[in-house]
């Protein structure tokens, strides 16, 4: 049987995307330089690996495009590349002990930098409405080009947005029942 569409995944995946439209849309409405909105695409990764994490990733910013934010549309991709680099680390041992949660944060938010630079370089400006944009123009403003201000910028700001999520879900994750872990053969790599 395909576990990545069994009902224990699907509703997995389901409360992953719930989380993070939450805690994305409280970041959001505080204005604050975090997005926190990849705690549940990580918990995922974790629990099933990179296919349905991407599949998470992706599924919650379309559907939260579609429902408050266009712009949280267009940044899809790197929600998928969280989930695909969340779920390979975690499958290579990534989350085994916090030295290396910390090195897969740094692994994540470089995949999120080579994705959402150019979409929020190109598409919109450097600026996307987020707490972030303070830095990009306050860079810019400094005489940086502005693909570097927003590199820059991407990288900061989600070296420590994912250096959070990944603690948070790393935490959530071993503090699950044994159990309830057994159903989930990827959580035998969290330690």
């Amino acid at each position: 049987m395909n576990t990545l569409f069994s009902t224990r995944v699907l509703t997995l995946m389901s409360a992953g995307i719930a989380l993070n439209m939450v805690l994305g849309q409280v970041a959001s409405m505080l204005k604050i330089p975090l997005f926190l909105d990849s705690i549940g695409t990580l918990i995922v990764a974790l629990l099933t690996g990179p296919l349905a994490a991407l599949v998470t990733g992706l599924t919650t910013n379309l559907i939260w495009g579609l429902i408050t934010s266009p712009v949280a549309a267009a940044f899809a991709p790197v929600a998928a590349v969280i989930g695909l680099v969340g779920g390979l680390c975690a499958r290579s041992g990534g989350f085994r002990s916090l030295p290396r949660v910390l090195l897969s944060s740094v692994l994540i938010t470089v995949a999120v930098v080579l994705v959402a630079t150019p979409i929020r370089t190109y598409l919109f400006g450097g600026a996307t409405g987020s707490g972030a944009d303070f830095f990009v123009a306050y860079l810019n403003v400094l005489g940086t080009k502005l693909i570097e201000s927003v590199a820059i910028t991407v990288f900061g700001t989600n070296l420590i947005d994912k250096l959070i999520c990944a603690l948070v879900a790393w935490f959530v994750v071993r503090g699950l029942p044994q159990r309830l872990r057994a159903q989930f053969p990827d959580a035998a790599q969290v330690r």
